[in-house]
């Protein structure tokens, strides 16, 4: 992996954007993208930026979500300490003694994830796991006035998880937060960089989409915009090369994409998702096979616009997600970037038609 990825990484998944709250991130992708094509947001703030090829059609979308799992304020008990609900799916054991930002009109606000000590607990409590409705969050007010007024916490304040970007082991492997999904805005941006220097017979559409997280709703907005031919969904997939895990499909790190034919929004387009097949067979690309039974991605929305979009989802394999902090492999994301940038330069107007009718 490039030097240049490794910072693009980092730099992304240290940036904080809940659900409804990605305009950093939004920032960040613009800056990136500046030159590459041209700006358009549709009314949720996703940012679309159009790179013109050969033809105006195929019209392919490539969305990638800029938003993380998080939290928002909920109330602030009497003492000062704040109650959260959830922006996103989190499961209530992974939450306790994590540090957070609450984003107040203030400024940031650091912050631990705690609950009743286990030593004052019932000894029939300590063996249960400890639910979401019984946590809160210290961020050292000394009460509720002093919370409000003198730290800037409001109801609806965003609360974003803090982890630092770290490389693990052999150095390939890569811990950070918000791999879900700014995986995929890294990735968009180098797709969209690198077809500055290709030629592509077809228009490319790269999408940041907001509130992936809490319904896919951006990705709805932005196909109303985009109003694409295909879509390319780029996102992280479900590792499952980890102990626990039976009944599933194994997938590894570093052995390349995972090739999704269907997610719990979406069943992938078959002859695109034969394409996609050929194409990495062709230029021999790694690549794994797998099905998601739980989680839709942003296709589910785009599948569905106008008189329907042909989708595909590759996926850089990924532990943990929904979570404080997760791993990738850097020779799944390269092998990733090799593959969407191989689909587009073959998508042409004669191999569109073919997939369009069979």
């Amino acid at each position: 992996m490039r030097q240049e990825t490794l910072q693009l990484l980092e730099e992304l998944t240290q940036i904080d954007g809940v659900p409804g709250f990605e305009d950093r991130v939004r920032d960040f992708m613009r800056d990136r993208l500046q030159g590459l094509g041209e700006f358009e947001e549709d009314n949720l703030g996703s940012l679309i930026c159009k790179k013109a090829g050969k033809n105006e059609h195929p019209r392919i979308i490539i969305p990638a979500h800029m938003d993380e799992v998080g939290f928002m304020v909920k109330d602030i008990t009497d003492d000062g300490y704040i109650r959260f609900a959830p922006l996103g799916g989190w499961l209530d054991q992974v939450l306790l003694g994590h540090v957070v930002s609450v984003k107040t009109h203030k400024g940031d606000l650091d912050g631990v994830i705690g609950c009743t000590p286990p030593h004052v607990m019932p000894r029939e409590e300590r063996d249960k796991v400890v639910r979401r409705k019984k946590m809160f969050i210290d961020v050292g007010a000394r009460d509720k006035k002093h919370a409000q007024q003198k730290l800037g916490v409001r109801i609806g304040d965003p609360i974003v998880p803090q982890e630092k970007f770290r490389r693990l082991g052999d150095g390939k492997h890569l811990l950070a937060k918000a791999w879900d999904d700014r995986v995929g805005c890294a990735l968009m941006i180098e797709v969209l960089q690198a077809l500055q220097k290709i030629a592509h017979p077809n228009t490319v559409y790269g999408v940041g989409t907001t509130q992936e997280e809490v319904g896919t709703r951006g990705a709805k907005t932005a196909a109303v915009v985009v109003n694409p031919d295909f879509c390319i969904v780029l996102e992280v997939g479900l590792a499952t090369d980890v102990p626990g895990i039976e009944g599933e499909v194994k997938v590894e790190m570093g052995k390349g994409p995972v090739i999704y034919f269907l997610d719990a929004g979406t069943i992938a387009h078959h002859r695109f998702n034969d394409f996609v097949l050929d194409v990495a067979a062709k230029k021999k690309i790694p690549h794994q096979l797998s099905l998601m039974e739980g989680g839709a991605t942003d296709a589910r929305p785009i599948s569905l616009h106008a008189r329907g979009v042909p989708s595909v989802f590759p996926g850089v394999p990924a532990r943990y997600i929904h979570s404080h902090a997760g791993i990738i492999h850097t020779a799944d994301y390269d092998a990733t970037l090799k593959l969407v940038v191989e689909v587009v330069k073959a998508l042409s107007p004669a191999a569109a038609e073919k997939l369009m009718r069979g």
